[in-house]
Protein backbone atom coordinates (compact mmCIF):
# COMPACT_ATOMS: atom_id res chain seq x y z
CA UNK A 1 0.00 0.00 0.00
CA UNK A 2 1.22 3.65 -1.14
CA UNK A 3 -0.59 5.76 1.19
CA UNK A 4 -2.22 9.08 -0.64
CA UNK A 5 -1.20 9.72 -4.23
CA UNK A 6 -2.47 12.91 -6.27
CA UNK A 7 -4.05 12.10 -9.48
CA UNK A 8 -1.41 14.08 -11.17
CA UNK A 9 0.77 11.19 -9.53
CA UNK A 10 -1.46 8.28 -10.83
CA UNK A 11 -1.80 9.89 -14.09
CA UNK A 12 2.28 9.59 -14.61
CA UNK A 13 2.92 6.83 -13.72
CA UNK A 14 -0.13 4.96 -15.36
CA UNK A 15 0.04 7.00 -18.43
CA UNK A 16 -4.02 8.37 -17.93
CA UNK A 17 -5.04 11.53 -19.21
CA UNK A 18 -6.11 13.89 -16.48
CA UNK A 19 -8.92 16.19 -16.38
CA UNK A 20 -9.77 18.56 -13.46
CA UNK A 21 -7.86 19.09 -10.59
CA UNK A 22 -4.59 16.77 -10.62
CA UNK A 23 -3.77 17.73 -6.84
CA UNK A 24 -6.71 15.99 -5.48
CA UNK A 25 -5.38 12.94 -3.40
CA UNK A 26 -7.01 9.31 -2.92
CA UNK A 27 -5.87 6.58 -0.76
CA UNK A 28 -7.86 3.74 -2.40
CA UNK A 29 -10.31 2.21 -4.90
CA UNK A 30 -14.02 1.84 -4.23
CA UNK A 31 -17.36 1.30 -6.13
CA UNK A 32 -19.76 3.73 -7.31
CA UNK A 33 -21.83 3.07 -4.16
CA UNK A 34 -19.21 2.88 -1.61
CA UNK A 35 -16.16 5.21 -2.54
CA UNK A 36 -15.73 8.40 -0.36
CA UNK A 37 -13.98 11.20 -0.64
CA UNK A 38 -10.39 10.31 -0.44
CA UNK A 39 -11.00 7.00 -3.21
CA UNK A 40 -11.27 7.01 -6.90
CA UNK A 41 -14.38 5.01 -8.33
CA UNK A 42 -14.97 4.12 -11.98
CA UNK A 43 -17.52 3.99 -14.68
CA UNK A 44 -17.13 2.14 -17.76
CA UNK A 45 -20.68 2.50 -19.18
CA UNK A 46 -23.02 5.56 -20.31
CA UNK A 47 -25.97 3.80 -18.68
CA UNK A 48 -24.24 4.67 -14.98
CA UNK A 49 -23.35 7.89 -15.40
CA UNK A 50 -26.97 9.37 -13.83
CA UNK A 51 -24.73 7.64 -10.86
CA UNK A 52 -21.87 9.59 -10.62
CA UNK A 53 -24.28 12.97 -9.40
CA UNK A 54 -24.95 11.69 -5.77
CA UNK A 55 -21.31 9.81 -5.79
CA UNK A 56 -18.65 11.06 -3.19
CA UNK A 57 -15.59 9.69 -4.35
CA UNK A 58 -13.14 12.26 -4.88
CA UNK A 59 -12.01 11.14 -8.97
CA UNK A 60 -13.18 8.57 -11.04
CA UNK A 61 -11.49 6.16 -14.01
CA UNK A 62 -13.46 6.71 -17.46
CA UNK A 63 -13.02 6.13 -21.14
CA UNK A 64 -12.12 9.03 -22.88
CA UNK A 65 -15.39 9.05 -24.84
CA UNK A 66 -17.10 9.44 -21.66
CA UNK A 67 -19.54 12.83 -21.01
CA UNK A 68 -18.30 15.10 -18.26
CA UNK A 69 -18.39 13.84 -14.94
CA UNK A 70 -18.79 15.75 -11.50
CA UNK A 71 -15.67 15.36 -9.89
CA UNK A 72 -11.97 14.91 -11.71
CA UNK A 73 -11.22 11.69 -13.84
CA UNK A 74 -8.95 9.92 -15.32
CA UNK A 75 -9.09 8.80 -18.69
CA UNK A 76 -8.03 6.05 -20.29
CA UNK A 77 -8.62 3.64 -23.35
CA UNK A 78 -9.28 0.43 -21.20
CA UNK A 79 -11.12 1.43 -17.74
CA UNK A 80 -10.49 -1.94 -16.85
CA UNK A 81 -6.72 -1.89 -17.19
CA UNK A 82 -6.42 1.45 -15.59
CA UNK A 83 -8.97 -0.08 -12.50
CA UNK A 84 -6.88 -2.94 -12.35
CA UNK A 85 -3.53 -1.25 -12.34
CA UNK A 86 -5.07 1.07 -9.70
CA UNK A 87 -6.01 -1.87 -7.74
CA UNK A 88 -2.41 -3.26 -7.84
CA UNK A 89 -0.86 0.31 -6.58
CA UNK A 90 -3.19 0.75 -3.58
CA UNK A 91 -3.02 -2.83 -2.47
CA UNK A 92 -2.17 -4.13 0.45
CA UNK A 93 1.01 -6.30 0.61
CA UNK A 94 0.44 -9.96 0.44
CA UNK A 95 1.93 -12.04 2.91
CA UNK A 96 4.73 -14.33 1.93
CA UNK A 97 7.30 -16.20 3.38
CA UNK A 98 10.90 -15.09 4.07
CA UNK A 99 13.54 -15.66 1.27
CA UNK A 100 15.36 -18.89 2.12
CA UNK A 101 14.21 -22.31 3.63
CA UNK A 102 12.16 -22.01 6.82
CA UNK A 103 14.03 -24.58 9.28
CA UNK A 104 10.78 -26.75 9.58
CA UNK A 105 10.95 -27.35 5.50
CA UNK A 106 11.91 -30.71 4.43
CA UNK A 107 14.10 -30.42 1.05
CA UNK A 108 15.75 -33.46 -0.46
CA UNK A 109 19.66 -33.17 -0.60
CA UNK A 110 19.33 -33.82 -4.47
CA UNK A 111 16.74 -31.28 -4.95
CA UNK A 112 17.59 -27.52 -6.27
CA UNK A 113 16.05 -24.62 -5.63
CA UNK A 114 16.81 -21.47 -7.55
CA UNK A 115 17.96 -17.84 -6.22
CA UNK A 116 15.76 -15.88 -4.39
CA UNK A 117 13.16 -19.03 -3.77
CA UNK A 118 10.94 -18.68 -0.33
CA UNK A 119 10.45 -21.71 0.96
CA UNK A 120 7.97 -21.35 4.14
CA UNK A 121 7.10 -24.05 7.38
CA UNK A 122 6.62 -27.75 6.56
CA UNK A 123 7.37 -27.45 3.39
CA UNK A 124 8.17 -30.75 1.84
CA UNK A 125 10.48 -30.67 -1.27
CA UNK A 126 10.67 -34.52 -3.30
CA UNK A 127 14.20 -35.99 -4.76
CA UNK A 128 15.61 -34.42 -7.62
CA UNK A 129 13.23 -31.48 -8.07
CA UNK A 130 13.61 -28.31 -9.30
CA UNK A 131 12.23 -25.09 -7.86
CA UNK A 132 12.91 -21.98 -10.36
CA UNK A 133 13.91 -18.46 -9.18
CA UNK A 134 12.14 -16.18 -7.31
CA UNK A 135 9.37 -18.89 -6.48
CA UNK A 136 7.53 -19.02 -3.45
CA UNK A 137 6.25 -21.99 -1.58
CA UNK A 138 3.62 -21.19 1.03
CA UNK A 139 3.53 -23.27 4.80
CA UNK A 140 2.47 -26.58 3.72
CA UNK A 141 3.13 -27.11 0.06
CA UNK A 142 4.21 -30.51 -1.14
CA UNK A 143 6.17 -30.88 -4.30
CA UNK A 144 7.02 -34.64 -5.19
CA UNK A 145 9.64 -36.28 -6.80
CA UNK A 146 11.10 -34.78 -10.32
CA UNK A 147 8.93 -32.08 -10.09
CA UNK A 148 9.76 -28.88 -12.21
CA UNK A 149 8.81 -25.81 -11.30
CA UNK A 150 9.49 -22.66 -13.05
CA UNK A 151 10.39 -19.09 -12.00
CA UNK A 152 8.49 -16.31 -10.06
CA UNK A 153 5.70 -18.95 -9.05
CA UNK A 154 3.39 -18.37 -5.93
CA UNK A 155 1.92 -21.55 -4.89
CA UNK A 156 -0.03 -21.52 -1.56
CA UNK A 157 -1.07 -22.86 1.37
CA UNK A 158 -1.43 -26.80 1.06
CA UNK A 159 -1.01 -27.27 -2.81
CA UNK A 160 -0.46 -30.80 -3.46
CA UNK A 161 2.08 -31.17 -7.06
CA UNK A 162 3.20 -35.09 -7.00
CA UNK A 163 5.59 -37.07 -8.32
CA UNK A 164 7.26 -36.06 -12.35
CA UNK A 165 4.53 -32.96 -13.07
CA UNK A 166 5.78 -29.80 -14.96
CA UNK A 167 5.10 -26.16 -13.68
CA UNK A 168 5.62 -23.25 -16.13
CA UNK A 169 6.90 -20.19 -15.14
CA UNK A 170 4.66 -17.28 -12.98
CA UNK A 171 2.03 -19.47 -12.18
CA UNK A 172 -0.48 -19.22 -9.18
CA UNK A 173 -1.91 -22.25 -7.72
CA UNK A 174 -4.14 -20.98 -5.01
CA UNK A 175 -4.96 -23.13 -1.13
CA UNK A 176 -5.41 -26.79 -1.74
CA UNK A 177 -4.92 -27.22 -5.53
CA UNK A 178 -3.99 -30.53 -6.28
CA UNK A 179 -1.56 -31.50 -9.25
CA UNK A 180 -1.19 -35.10 -10.85
CA UNK A 181 -3.79 -36.91 -8.18
CA UNK A 182 -4.50 -40.28 -10.01
CA UNK A 183 -7.40 -40.60 -13.07
CA UNK A 184 -10.50 -41.95 -12.02
CA UNK A 185 -10.30 -45.26 -14.51
CA UNK A 186 -11.16 -48.36 -13.64
CA UNK A 187 -11.88 -51.58 -15.11
CA UNK A 188 -15.37 -54.31 -13.81
CA UNK A 189 -13.77 -57.63 -13.51
CA UNK A 190 -14.19 -60.67 -10.64
CA UNK A 191 -17.45 -58.43 -9.51
CA UNK A 192 -15.51 -55.77 -8.85
CA UNK A 193 -14.20 -52.26 -10.14
CA UNK A 194 -10.26 -53.07 -10.67
CA UNK A 195 -8.34 -49.89 -10.56
CA UNK A 196 -6.10 -48.71 -13.88
CA UNK A 197 -2.55 -47.28 -13.04
CA UNK A 198 -1.82 -43.67 -14.12
CA UNK A 199 1.66 -43.59 -14.97
CA UNK A 200 1.61 -40.09 -16.99
CA UNK A 201 1.75 -36.95 -15.16
CA UNK A 202 0.33 -32.92 -15.69
CA UNK A 203 2.14 -30.19 -17.89
CA UNK A 204 1.16 -26.32 -17.12
CA UNK A 205 2.19 -23.44 -19.18
CA UNK A 206 3.50 -20.26 -18.24
CA UNK A 207 1.11 -17.97 -16.73
CA UNK A 208 -1.73 -20.53 -15.56
CA UNK A 209 -3.48 -19.50 -12.11
CA UNK A 210 -5.60 -22.33 -10.78
CA UNK A 211 -8.04 -21.56 -8.24
CA UNK A 212 -8.74 -23.14 -4.52
CA UNK A 213 -9.87 -27.00 -4.08
CA UNK A 214 -9.43 -27.66 -8.04
CA UNK A 215 -8.09 -30.76 -8.96
CA UNK A 216 -6.13 -32.11 -12.31
CA UNK A 217 -5.24 -35.90 -12.62
CA UNK A 218 -2.38 -37.27 -14.26
CA UNK A 219 -2.69 -38.88 -17.29
CA UNK A 220 -2.93 -42.72 -17.90
CA UNK A 221 0.18 -42.16 -20.19
CA UNK A 222 1.24 -39.38 -21.94
CA UNK A 223 0.49 -36.17 -20.60
CA UNK A 224 -2.64 -34.17 -18.86
CA UNK A 225 -1.64 -30.51 -20.52
CA UNK A 226 -2.63 -26.80 -19.71
CA UNK A 227 -1.69 -24.40 -22.00
CA UNK A 228 -0.09 -20.95 -21.36
CA UNK A 229 -1.91 -18.24 -19.82
CA UNK A 230 -5.26 -20.55 -19.23
CA UNK A 231 -7.45 -19.59 -15.69
CA UNK A 232 -9.30 -21.66 -14.36
CA UNK A 233 -11.64 -21.16 -11.48
CA UNK A 234 -12.20 -22.57 -8.03
CA UNK A 235 -13.44 -26.03 -7.01
CA UNK A 236 -12.95 -27.42 -10.94
CA UNK A 237 -11.70 -31.13 -11.91
CA UNK A 238 -10.01 -31.80 -15.26
CA UNK A 239 -9.66 -35.23 -16.19
CA UNK A 240 -6.68 -37.95 -16.89
CA UNK A 241 -5.70 -36.90 -20.28
CA UNK A 242 -7.35 -33.64 -20.66
CA UNK A 243 -5.28 -31.48 -23.20
CA UNK A 244 -6.81 -27.55 -22.60
CA UNK A 245 -5.10 -24.70 -25.04
CA UNK A 246 -3.97 -21.65 -24.31
CA UNK A 247 -5.60 -18.46 -22.74
CA UNK A 248 -8.83 -20.25 -22.16
CA UNK A 249 -11.51 -19.28 -19.10
CA UNK A 250 -12.59 -22.17 -16.70
CA UNK A 251 -15.66 -21.13 -14.29
CA UNK A 252 -16.51 -22.54 -10.67
CA UNK A 253 -17.67 -25.73 -10.89
CA UNK A 254 -16.69 -27.44 -13.91
CA UNK A 255 -15.87 -30.66 -15.02
CA UNK A 256 -14.10 -32.05 -17.70
CA UNK A 257 -14.34 -35.78 -18.78
CA UNK A 258 -11.04 -38.03 -19.32
CA UNK A 259 -9.15 -37.32 -22.99
CA UNK A 260 -11.28 -34.21 -24.03
CA UNK A 261 -9.85 -31.78 -25.94
CA UNK A 262 -10.14 -27.61 -25.75
CA UNK A 263 -8.66 -25.73 -28.26
CA UNK A 264 -7.80 -22.27 -27.58
CA UNK A 265 -9.73 -19.21 -26.21
CA UNK A 266 -12.68 -22.33 -24.64
CA UNK A 267 -14.65 -20.46 -22.15
CA UNK A 268 -16.83 -22.70 -19.93
CA UNK A 269 -19.31 -20.94 -18.00
CA UNK A 270 -19.95 -22.02 -14.19
CA UNK A 271 -21.28 -26.03 -13.52
CA UNK A 272 -20.68 -27.01 -17.14
CA UNK A 273 -19.89 -30.70 -18.04
CA UNK A 274 -18.03 -31.97 -21.02
CA UNK A 275 -17.84 -35.25 -21.68
CA UNK A 276 -15.08 -37.48 -21.82
CA UNK A 277 -13.03 -38.02 -25.75
CA UNK A 278 -14.85 -34.84 -27.37
CA UNK A 279 -13.24 -32.29 -28.34
CA UNK A 280 -13.88 -28.28 -28.41
CA UNK A 281 -12.40 -26.23 -31.57
CA UNK A 282 -10.80 -23.04 -30.98
CA UNK A 283 -13.09 -20.07 -29.51
CA UNK A 284 -16.07 -22.07 -28.63
CA UNK A 285 -17.96 -20.74 -25.47
CA UNK A 286 -20.57 -22.75 -23.09
CA UNK A 287 -23.08 -21.48 -21.13
CA UNK A 288 -23.69 -21.79 -17.78
CA UNK A 289 -25.17 -25.27 -16.42
CA UNK A 290 -24.58 -26.98 -19.85
CA UNK A 291 -23.12 -30.72 -20.50
CA UNK A 292 -21.46 -30.86 -23.66
CA UNK A 293 -21.47 -34.49 -25.18
CA UNK A 294 -20.56 -33.94 -28.75
CA UNK A 295 -17.52 -32.02 -30.32
CA UNK A 296 -17.99 -28.57 -30.87
CA UNK A 297 -16.85 -26.79 -34.23
CA UNK A 298 -14.77 -23.87 -33.66
CA UNK A 299 -16.14 -20.04 -32.65
CA UNK A 300 -19.46 -21.36 -31.48
CA UNK A 301 -21.93 -20.51 -28.32
CA UNK A 302 -23.69 -23.53 -26.97
CA UNK A 303 -25.98 -23.79 -23.99
CA UNK A 304 -28.18 -26.58 -22.54
CA UNK A 305 -28.29 -30.22 -21.62
CA UNK A 306 -27.15 -31.75 -23.90
CA UNK A 307 -26.06 -28.28 -25.27
CA UNK A 308 -26.76 -26.19 -28.86
CA UNK A 309 -26.80 -23.72 -30.45
CA UNK A 310 -27.33 -20.61 -27.86
CA UNK A 311 -29.46 -18.46 -29.61
CA UNK A 312 -32.17 -21.38 -29.35
CA UNK A 313 -30.83 -22.48 -26.05
CA UNK A 314 -32.09 -18.43 -25.13
CA UNK A 315 -35.21 -18.79 -27.13
CA UNK A 316 -36.29 -21.92 -25.08
CA UNK A 317 -35.27 -20.94 -22.10
CA UNK A 318 -37.44 -17.63 -22.61
CA UNK A 319 -40.43 -19.81 -23.59
CA UNK A 320 -40.17 -21.80 -20.53
CA UNK A 321 -42.06 -20.43 -18.18
CA UNK A 322 -44.99 -19.79 -20.44
CA UNK A 323 -45.53 -23.08 -21.52
CA UNK A 324 -48.41 -23.78 -19.16
CA UNK A 325 -50.41 -20.91 -20.83
CA UNK A 326 -48.81 -22.25 -24.48
CA UNK A 327 -50.18 -25.47 -23.58
CA UNK A 328 -53.45 -24.49 -22.26
CA UNK A 329 -54.29 -22.50 -25.98
CA UNK A 330 -53.22 -25.20 -27.61
CA UNK A 331 -55.85 -27.31 -26.07
CA UNK A 332 -58.51 -24.74 -26.50
CA UNK A 333 -57.88 -24.57 -30.29
CA UNK A 334 -58.05 -28.44 -30.59
CA UNK A 335 -61.29 -28.04 -28.90
CA UNK A 336 -62.81 -25.25 -31.63
CA UNK A 337 -60.91 -27.09 -34.45
CA UNK A 338 -62.96 -30.51 -33.13
CA UNK A 339 -66.35 -28.38 -32.44
CA UNK A 340 -65.71 -26.82 -35.89
CA UNK A 341 -65.21 -30.28 -37.87
CA UNK A 342 -68.16 -32.12 -36.42
CA UNK A 343 -70.34 -28.95 -37.38
CA UNK A 344 -73.31 -30.18 -39.86
CA UNK A 345 -72.60 -27.48 -42.63
CA UNK A 346 -69.08 -28.25 -41.82
CA UNK A 347 -67.97 -29.18 -45.76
Amino acid sequence: MTGFCTLSELADVFGLELRGDGSVRVRGVNTLAAAGAEEITWVNDARYAARLGSCRAGAVVASHEFGETPMPSLRTDSVERAVAQLLGHFAPPVPRPATGVHPTAVVADSAALGAQVAIGPYVVIGERAVIGDRTILHAGVHVGDDCRIGSDCRIWDHVVIRERCDVGNRVILHPHVVIGSDGFGYFFAEGRHNKIPHGGRVVLGDDVEIGSGSTLDRSKVGETVVGAGTKIDNLVQIGHNVRIGAHCILIAHCGIGGSAVLGDGVILGGHVGIRDNIALGDGVTVAACSCVGRDIPPGQTVGGISAYDHQIYKRVLALTPKLPDIVRQVKDLAKRVESLEAATDHP
